[in-house]
């Protein structure tokens, strides 16, 4: 499995209606997108009180279940459209470690991302287990996915979590609201 995500930070005064939008619109176009576990419409907005943040944000987050699926999307009309009206943005790729998906992942309202520096020198296999068994610990607080990941060029960690409800830990990474989640019906079926 592979995860993926690219952001796009947004002016300042830049109306974020204009993402929700776009989210409505065009959201469902993925839902039984070809090797995809889910794809989570993620927006951050600069002043709201209730999801803290320092940007506006419109940052989509994936979990593709082999690299066909992801090739497929970028190199398709959809992804051309989205680098037309944005530009093209830099993609951040991670191979899976582990991810744990519930029956409520179409009911996300929320994620949670962190990426930390996975130190010099440290055991993989023991990073893996603790976040193993980190993400059963957010899955017992409600997490209705969680994924863990990592980037061995610059040597990092993603740890990404889809709620229902606000997270109910404080995180030190960014939180986003959750306008579309496309998870196709096999996936739903397995889960």
């Amino acid at each position: 499995m592979i995860a993926m995500q690219y952001s796009f930070v947004l002016p300042a005064d830049y109306d974020m209606a204009i993402i929700r939008r776009r989210i409505v619109e065009k959201g469902s176009m993925t839902d039984d997108f070809p090797h995809l576990a889910f794809k989570a419409y993620l927006s951050s907005e600069r002043g709201d009180a209730a999801l803290p943040s320092l940007e506006n944000l419109y940052a989509p987050f994936y979990l593709w279940r082999n690299e066909k699926g992801m090739n497929t999307f970028l190199g398709g009309p959809g992804f051309a459209a989205l680098c037309q009206a944005f530009g093209r943005p830099s993609v951040r790729l991670w191979p899976v470690w582990q991810a744990s998906l519930n029956p409520e992942l179409t009911e996300a309202r929320y994620a949670t991302r962190e990426l930390l520096a996975i130190p010099s020198g440290a055991d993989l296999d023991a990073w893996r287990q603790r976040e193993r068994e980190l993400a059963l610990q957010d899955a017992r607080h409600g997490a209705a996915a969680a994924v863990t990941a990592y980037e061995p060029a610059g040597w990092t960690a993603v740890r990404f979590r889809l709620w229902r409800e606000k997270p109910p830990v404080a995180i030190d990474g960014q939180i986003y609201a959750v306008g579309h989640m496309s998870v196709p019906a096999a996936v739903v079926a397995e889960v």
